[in-house]
């Protein structure tokens, strides 16, 4: 197959881009050139998919069996949609990277593959769905504004010819966001180490590699669809989470759990300074039976978490974004809240 990847930089886009050669394809990557490294063997064409000329010297490129959209998590649906519209004559397919964020009910309803999906214009600019000052209800500009682009994308291919995938949390190696190699980072550093919440409570994060296998699957199927792409319900935990984290780095941190209720009298923000951990009902409650019907596979979360930290430990280094200093809290806050756990 010849696949065109929007991307193929950086972690999931660079993912994708070499599965396509592990599989023995041709792949066309298409990005800037400003950060983050395409992997050898591909062909890359440099330019910005916001501009209709570099758009149209891209489609002069093709044609391409499949497209694989990978770098409009922060683009505006009317940008995708432009895309969209320049490569529907020179591809086959189209396969759109979305976030379970899109649903009307995440992260506090559980979900199905059949959820509501917020509202959200196919030409929409990036100010559709801000929310007001002072508002106190749910935060669903991000989530428009990926509805928005899905539609964009289903809009121009059609319905058999568009695919949208809904990944919750990807981890593994190339990590940009800082979860993980915060976790891994901070039980290198051994000792007493705060872990969040009940540890049995159920996590669904999905390698990034899964993620890049099933696109391509997706890519070369004969059908569309939108697909949740997270681990099955129940399968890991975040004590499984933590204690391959402890193992994998030589086995010297303590796990002291603390409860909900204590982590909020503190203020401690959830999903950032304790990466992962939230208290919202939905939030790892996501169904993915559609997905793994149609192939989705996800490896052990242990196997995740060994090879993120082989490659953070043997010099590996995430492409630079503002999300990463987000994750994680301070030593300071988190000895205060260890004191009032005791030994």
């Amino acid at each position: 197959m010849r696949i065109l990847v929007l991307g193929g930089g950086w972690f999931l886009g660079r993912a994708v881009a070499q599965t396509v050669l592990d599989r023995g394809w041709e792949v066309t990557v298409f990005n800037r050139g400003r950060s983050g490294t395409v992997p050898e063997g591909v062909r890359a064409v440099r330019g910005d998919r916001t501009v209709a000329t570099d758009l149209a010297r891209l489609a002069g490129e093709g044609p391409w069996d499949a497209v694989v959209d990978t770098s409009a998590s922060e683009m505006a649906p009317r940008d995708v949609l432009a895309g969209a519209r320049a490569l529907e004559p020179v591809a086959g397919r189209y396969v759109y990277v979305s976030t379970v964020n899109a649903y009307r009910g995440w992260p506090t309803d559980p979900l199905t593959e059949d959820s509501e999906v917020l509202d959200g214009l196919p030409d929409a600019d990036v100010e559709y769905g801000r929310l007001p000052d002072g508002w106190q209800g749910p935060d669903w500009y991000y989530g428009r504004q990926k509805a928005g682009a899905e539609r964009a994308t289903t809009s121009t291919f059609g319905e058999d010819r568009a695919v949208v995938l809904r990944p919750g949390v990807i981890l593994g190696p190339g990590e940009y966001v800082g979860r993980l190699p915060w976790w891994l980072t901070r039980a290198a550093r051994g000792g007493r180490m705060l872990a969040p919440g009940a540890p049995d409570r159920s996590i669904q994060p999905v390698d990034v590699r899964d993620v890049a296998a099933f696109a391509l699957d997706q890519a070369a199927a004969d059908r569309g669809g939108a697909y949740n792409v997270v681990a099955p319900i129940g399968r890991d935990t975040m004590r499984d989470l933590l204690t391959a984290c402890v193992l994998v780095t030589g086995g010297n941190a303590q796990l002291v759990w603390a409860p909900d209720k204590l982590l909020l009298d503190h203020d401690v923000e959830q999903w950032t300074e304790l990466p992962l951990w939230r208290t919202h009902e939905g939030v790892w409650k996501v169904e993915s039976t559609r997905a793994r019907a149609a192939g989705l596979v996800c490896r052990p979360l242990a196997e995740t978490v060994a090879d993120t930290w082989a490659w953070l430990h043997g010099g590996g280094v995430p492409v630079e974004h503002p999300r990463w200093a987000e994750h994680g809290i301070s030593p300071g806050r988190e000895a205060q809240i260890l004191a009032v756990l005791g030994r």
